[in-house]
Order: structure tokens, then C-alpha cells, then sequence
């Protein structure tokens, strides 16, 4: 990962809790939620600000999208070798979590919802050949 990209992602993570889940940096506004997670093979916690739709009370979905790259986000692999973590979301605060990858229709379904409530999921899906992967975050 460069150096820009972690000042990058420092910078609204830093915006994020300065200013109760609103980063408007960037217009994310209240869509991000800052995701915990354990490096794999590192064993490092490190924290990703993730475009987030909630889907009710107690779930929040997450896509692996990467901005269409051809490989799946490190965090993506972090959570499914860790799937008990937590959220910071600006709404309910710190939150504990457990990750599941949603599947056949479902993931369909929920990669629906991204791509209509933003264009630039469809433009990340029209650059690269995998199946972006949707996580679901549930509440423990």
C-alpha cells in the first residue's frame, strides 16, 4: 500500500471521528463506515473507511470493489480470516460485528443496491473480471 493511499485513508478516517461519521472531504457524507480488521498474515489491526448501505437495525453491507481493480481489497481477505470484529458507524457508534460473504441472489440483490446508489460501483464492475464481493456486517 502507498504512503499516499494510507494518508489518504488517515485523512478521512481522522475527518470520520472529528466529526460524527460525516466526511465531507469528500462527499461521503454519512455513507462510510470505518471498518476493524486483523491482518492475515500480519496480525496487525488496521482500520478502512468502506462505503456502507444498511440494510436494517442491526446490518450494515460493505462491497469489495477496490475502484474495479483486479484483485479483491486486503481488507476483504482480513475479514473473512477474521470475521468476529467491530465498526465504527455514524450512527450507532462502535459497534461488534460478525462478517458473512453474501452469496447467489442475495449478493446480487445487495451489489444491486451499491450500483443504484452510486454510478461509480457500475463503472468498478465494468473494469475487472471478478465478481465484486458483498459482505454483510451483523451485529453480535
Amino acid at each position: 500500500m502507498s504512503e499516499s493511499y494510507k494518508d489518504w485513508n488517515q485523512a478521512i478516517i481522522d475527518e470520520f471521528r472529528s466529526n460524527d461519521g460525516n466526511v465531507t472531504s469528500v462527499p461521503f457524507g454519512r455513507g462510510l463506515v470505518l471498518v476493524h480488521h486483523v491482518g492475515r498474515k500480519s496480525g496487525v489491526e488496521r482500520v478502512s473507511p468502506v462505503a456502507h448501505i444498511r440494510q436494517d437495525d442491526d446490518t450494515w453491507l460493505i462491497a469489495a470493489s477496490k475502484a474495479g481493480a483486479p484483485e479483491n481489497p486486503a481488507w476483504y481477505h482480513n475479514l473473512l480470516a477474521n470475521p468476529e470484529t467491530k465498526i465504527e458507524t455514524p450512527d450507532d457508534g462502535v459497534v461488534e460485528v460478525e462478517v458473512s460473504e453474501l452469496t447467489g441472489a442475495e449478493r446480487d440483490a445487495a451489489w444491486e443496491r451499491f450500483k443504484e446508489m452510486s454510478p461509480g460501483f457500475a463503472d468498478y464492475e465494468k473494469k475487472t473480471d471478478r465478481v465484486i464481493p458483498v459482505l454483510a456486517l451483523r451485529r453480535r
